[in-house]
């Protein structure tokens, strides 16, 4: 059986050193990939070799170093086009904050940049950088934009930084991107794995202008979707009317009311995980008017009888096609665990990912979540952290549940 280090041989990897002290690892990194038979054509950029000189990157990778997007001889043998486009990854380490808001913003003003706007080989980026810029609000828009085009991450790990502080923005190690290298290259762990995955809000008419709904954006839902995709699940991602834009790469079904997504989630089965982190509506209006509701005058509102929705959980909790793993969502204002908990058994499902959202959380609609996820097991709080890392690790715990799964 091939090891974790064998399995990449006859593989194209561009490997982009971005501009940091990390890039030190990159050297490391060249000569794992070599060792497990991916060939790697080197890109320097002018800021990383300020840390790498472009002799040690070609002496380990045996191959030229590219670094000028305008040099006349690449340019007559091999384009920055072909050169984006004959590799079967393209893998930037470090991924440096202003690396990744160019391709985030399709900026293109040197070859890394214009490489990776050029494109349309799968991208894995290795972040590494300050842990105050890695927390700032334009990074984490960076980084969603970055998931919602497809681009795969790989870290980064919390530690001390070269600067002496302390936190997340530490490079992946070289191993730990390799292994990501060949999951990307292999199909990953969940790849022939079905996952559909509810997010967004529902909205609920009331006349054809007016509608129920609540603040969910979708965010906690689409990075769930994207984490998943980039293990190699085949995602159908049912959203209702999000803010946060759906991501590439998965199905997208698209939808209003809860009733209309009851039947999306119908329609999609089976499946081999179902992540229920769509806010729906509790209620919708039954006597909905046909032509806009006007004001008649008299100071007396329009009476609106109400009726409960489906509930979409406990249905496919319960249903005949019932997925191996059945995760739903609760939000909650008070007694978090608590509420959560009773959620999960009344609605038959497996986990419940609670969290708090107050208006003082600022989590509803926000960047960031802390989660407590319920199992049968009990509750385990995690820390505050970006939607993304929370996806990334809630993906994997599903990866590993339903690993375990298929185990004898």
């Amino acid at each position: 059986m091939e090891g974790p280090w064998e399995m990449l041989t006859g593989k194209r990897v561009l490997l982009i050193i971005g501009g940091g002290i990390a890039a030190y690892k990159s050297l490391l990194l060249i000569r794992l990939l070599r060792a497990s038979g991916a060939q790697v054509t080197p890109v320097l950029t002018r800021a990383g070799a300020e840390f790498v000189t472009p002799l040690s990157v070609s002496a380990l990778a045996g191959q030229k170093v590219h670094q000028a997007l305008f040099d006349l001889t690449d340019e007559a043998e091999m384009g920055h086009i072909e050169l984006s486009r004959s590799a079967d990854l393209i893998v930037v380490a470090p991924a440096t904050a202003d690396l990744m808001a160019k391709a985030a913003g399709g900026r293109a003003d040197d070859l890394a940049s214009t490489l990776l706007l050029a494109t349309d080989t799968k991208v894995l980026m290795a972040p590494a950088m300050n842990v105050r810029m890695w927390l700032h609000p334009a990074t984490q828009r960076t980084l969603a934009q970055l998931a919602a085009d497809g681009v795969l991450r790989v870290g980064p790990n919390e530690g001390e930084m070269a600067c002496g502080e302390f936190g997340p923005g530490r490079m992946a190690e070289p191993e730990e991107i390799l292994l990501a290298i060949q999951a990307a290259l292999t199909g990953g762990p969940l790849h022939g794995r079905h996952v559909i995955v509810t997010s967004g809000p529902t909205q609920e008419p009331i006349d054809p202008v007016r509608y129920i709904a609540n603040r969910s954006s979708g965010a906690q839902g689409t990075a769930l979707a994207a984490a998943l995709r980039d293990l190699g699940a085949a995602v159908t991602f049912v959203t209702g009317p999000a803010v946060v834009p759906a991501p590439a790469g998965v199905t997208v079904v698209r939808v209003e009311t809860a009733q209309q997504m009851q039947a999306a989630v119908r329609a999609a089965l089976p499946a081999d995980a179902a992540i229920m982190a769509a806010a729906v509506a509790d209620w919708r209006v039954v006597n909905a008017g046909a032509q806009k509701l006007k004001k008649d005058g008299s100071g007396k509102a329009p009476a609106l009888e109400f009726a409960e929705n489906p509930d979409i959980l406990a249905s496919v909790s319960s249903g005949t096609q019932r997925p191996k793993l059945v995760v739903g969502f609760a939000a909650e204002t008070e007694n978090v665990v608590t509420h959560a908990m009773a959620k999960r058994l009344r609605k038959g499902c497996d986990w419940i990912v609670a969290n708090d959202v107050s208006p003082a959380t600022g989590i509803m609609g926000g960047t960031e979540n802390a989660v407590v996820l319920i199992t049968a097991s009990g509750a385990e709080s995690w820390p505050r952290m970006s939607k993304q890392d929370v996806a990334t690790r809630l993906a994997e715990r599903i990866s590993d549940a339903l690993a375990a799964e298929g185990q004898p």
